[in-house]
């Protein structure tokens, strides 16, 4: 993610079949079941901010977080990031209550706001701090992660292979304050880096016309 001052860096609704619900379905709930509230999921998927504004709309979404993770520097720095010396991605850690959004939903949601074929980074944005991942807490989180990656490769839709990597979850490391809710309250320099960055445009092409919320217990 570009900071405030700095210059723009160069940065499912897929086939939903049956044999993946059932491969996703009762061997694969997350960690923590109704009841046992919140959750924990973490993805990366380019620009922080645009992944953290994607889930902090999620009903059931309990806080989105902007951060660092999957590196081997301790408190990185945003600078140290971008300069791709500590091995970190960009990335959003979802606090989540499991009785109103499953886990499967905040991963079907996390594929429909990135482009999966993208090896070199998410859109405008390149390099290996904009991979795209799916961190995996726990082996049920890893179930949902490669049943569905399997999925979105055999439903035909792409004709490159899905570079989103799956991952085990490690320490995860808080974004500086000036990143957090940054959809929020620098609304305008937002909107202008995610229409420039070509985000929204290139999600379109792969997903059609905006989709709706996962479908969540109120």
């Amino acid at each position: 993610m570009p900071a405030p001052t700095r210059p723009l860096k160069r940065s499912v609704r897929w086939l939903a079949a049956l044999a993946v619900a059932a491969a996703i379905g009762a061997a694969a709930q997350p960690a923590s079941a109704a009841g046992e509230s919140p959750a924990v999921a973490t993805f990366a998927g380019g620009c922080f901010w645009c992944v953290e504004e994607a889930f902090e709309k999620v009903p059931g979404v309990i806080t989105a977080i902007s951060g660092y993770t999957g590196g081997h520097v301790p408190n990185p720095t945003y600078q140290q990031v971008s300069h791709e010396d500590t091995g970190h991605a960009e990335a959003v850690r979802v606090t989540y209550d499991p009785a109103r959004v499953s886990y499967e939903q905040l991963v079907d949601w996390f594929w429909r706001n990135i482009d999966p074929t993208q090896a070199n980074g998410q859109f405008c944005d390149l390099g290996s701090s904009y991979r795209s991942v799916i961190f995996v807490h726990d082996e049920a989180q890893r179930k949902v992660a490669e049943a569905t990656k399997q999925a979105l490769q055999a439903s035909g839709r792409f004709k490159q292979p899905i570079a989103t990597q799956i991952a085990t979850a490690g320490p995860f490391y808080a974004a500086e304050d000036y990143h957090q809710g940054y959809s929020k309250k620098n609304p305008y320099r937002y909107r202008f880096y995610k229409f420039n960055c070509g985000r929204a445009q290139r999600l379109e092409q792969i997903w059609g016309k905006p989709t709706p919320l996962p479908n969540v217990t109120q």
